[in-house]
């Protein structure tokens, strides 16, 4: 028996799964058990919409991850934890750009990368820097160059615009953007800096978009034309060649496009985006490679976590025409990279993953919710920065992670800095552990307190993937829930009143640090 109860807090909503083991009449799980408590602000009520269907799938997957007869003894229960179904899950990046992030769910066979983490190098690390855009003073790519060092980044991600760099015809570059460019991997190179260049959105004189979005399509200017991919890959090959050439070895890697699986048609628009994108990757990665052979090729820069695009993707042709898989998870980071580290495992894929956008944003209390992520006080997003990083430390398989991003816009607060470049807690939070990210992440805590004729478990843990409280009396396992924290790491969850209120050992953990680091009390 599974339920789904929306954890409700003061601030975000959590989902927790509830799981029938040894002895629980099904009706007592619907009817008694709840997940929290306090009131849902209305401006969460869209968001909790956009993640019933992952919620729906995560229950469902659950269920079959449950199917086998789990035994009594604690040892055999946790052998069934560990089984191998996989969890399907919905899109869960691209924070600022105004898409739905559904949760990722925990895989069984992220532990074939565990055994390896221990002797694994940590990733490199950076942040997301300003846009290559026209007109843009070389004072500013001084600026931000001098504050990636400041803060101790290795790399910086800028997005360099095809539309922008090659505003009216093939080959011919916008001298001030060019310039632009210019400094900023000239001033990052003199710093131990590469740069991830994305190149995205087509020219007006490239694109493929219809009549009507190409009439209205301005040189150099930003229109849904410019989402569109191009009529003639070769075209963007040339472009990406050329960037190649100039630049070479200073550049981290070329990313090729912008989260063509986006929802929104942002960056990608137009149908059959696996196919398209598939023919952009393929024309590009031979021509990088013809320019500078050393240049590595980013393919995918996925939102989504559960595989679909990714083996769509597979299927029109991409394997051997990359060097990493760049992938863009906000929600859930930790459980969507191991999510789609599985998805490539199974279709025979090994490239790193480059974990090219995370983030979060301290916008709290001024808001709720900011680019459809909940929003977090400066203090934890510096905490969530530094635990991200350390739980990312040794995992061989990640080879970059880049955060975004160095300062706070407009309308979004997700930086290290404010916009005036004041420094946030998340600025020493981050400078701390690019020198020294091996630390461990913060523990998982735990307190029951008795509510009545039921316990209620309560506590925290580091941020970044699903979590699970298990009940047992004696060694025999009576229950199980499956869970996720709210935007302040929180959780609280109000046991079964069947399972009453003494003789029970509970125990919480979080998937990605294992049992090992699970917290543990007894009643």
């Amino acid at each position: 028996m599974a339920t789904i109860i929306p954890i409700r807090t003061k601030s975000t909503i959590a989902t927790c799964i509830q799981i029938q083991l040894a002895g629980i009449a099904t009706d007592s799980v619907v009817r008694l058990l709840s997940c929290g408590s306090g009131r849902m602000p209305r401006s969460l009520m869209d968001d909790l919409s956009r993640k019933l269907l992952t919620t729906v799938a995560l229950a469902l997957a659950t269920l079959a991850w449950l199917a086998p007869p789990l035994a009594s003894a604690e040892g055999r229960g946790v052998a069934a934890r560990r089984g191998t179904a996989r969890l399907a899950t919905a899109p869960s990046g691209g924070a600022r750009r105004g898409t739905a992030r559904l949760a990722t769910a925990p895989s069984g066979g992220a532990r074939r990368g565990a055994a390896r983490r221990a002797a694994a190098a940590a990733p490199l690390g950076g942040l997301n820097i300003t846009s290559v855009l026209p007109n843009q003073p070389l004072a500013l790519a001084d600026r931000e160059i001098a504050l990636a060092r400041s803060v101790g980044a290795k790399l910086v991600r800028v997005d360099v615009p095809w539309s922008v760099m090659q505003p009216r015809a093939p080959g011919v570059f916008a001298p001030q953007a060019l310039a632009f460019l210019d400094r900023l991997v000239s001033d990052a190179a003199a710093s131990g800096i590469r740069v991830i260049a994305t190149a995205d959105n087509t020219p007006c004189w490239a694109s493929s978009a219809p009549a009507k979005l190409l009439r209205k399509c301005v040189a150099g200017g930003a229109s849904a034309a410019n989402a569109w991919p191009p009529n003639d890959p070769a075209q963007y090959a040339a472009f990406v060649a050329a960037l190649a050439a100039r630049y070479g070895t200073r550049l981290a890697a070329i990313e090729i496009w912008n989260e063509p699986d986006q929802a929104n048609e942002d960056y990608f628009a137009g149908p059959e985006k696996p196919r398209r994108y598939a023919a952009v990757l393929r024309a590009a990665y031979p021509a990088i490679k013809a320019a500078n052979a050393r240049v590595p090729v980013l393919a995918g820069s996925l939102v989504g976590s559960n595989g679909v695009f990714l083996r769509a993707l597979y299927a029109a042709g991409i394997k051997g025409y990359y060097d990493g898989l760049s992938v863009h998870f906000y929600t859930l980071t930790l459980g969507s990279l191991r999510a789609i580290h599985e998805v490539q495992l199974a279709s025979g894929d090994s490239t790193p993953l480059w974990l090219a956008e995370f983030g979060w944003s301290s916008c709290w209390p001024s808001h709720k919710v900011q680019q459809e992520q909940g929003c977090v006080t400066p203090q934890i997003q510096g905490a969530n920065i530094a635990n991200l990083f350390r739980a990312l430390a040794r995992t061989p398989y990640v080879a970059a992670e880049v955060l975004y991003k160095l300062r706070d816009s407009r309308l979004e607060d997700f930086g290290v800095l404010t916009g005036a470049q004041a420094r946030k807690p998340a600025f020493g939070a981050l400078a701390g552990v690019l020198v020294n990210p091996f630390g461990n992440p913060s523990p998982v805590t735990l307190s029951l307190r008795r509510t009545g004729d039921r316990l209620v478990a309560s506590g925290g843990g580091p941020v970044g993937d699903y979590m699970q409280l298990e009940v047992f009396s004696g060694t025999t396992l009576r229950y199980r829930a499956l869970f996720t924290l709210n935007s302040f790491n929180r959780y609280s969850i109000a046991l079964p009143s069947v399972l009453g209120t003494s003789g029970l050992r509970v125990r919480v953990f979080q998937y990605w640090a294992g049992m090992s680091r699970a917290a543990q009390r007894s009643v």
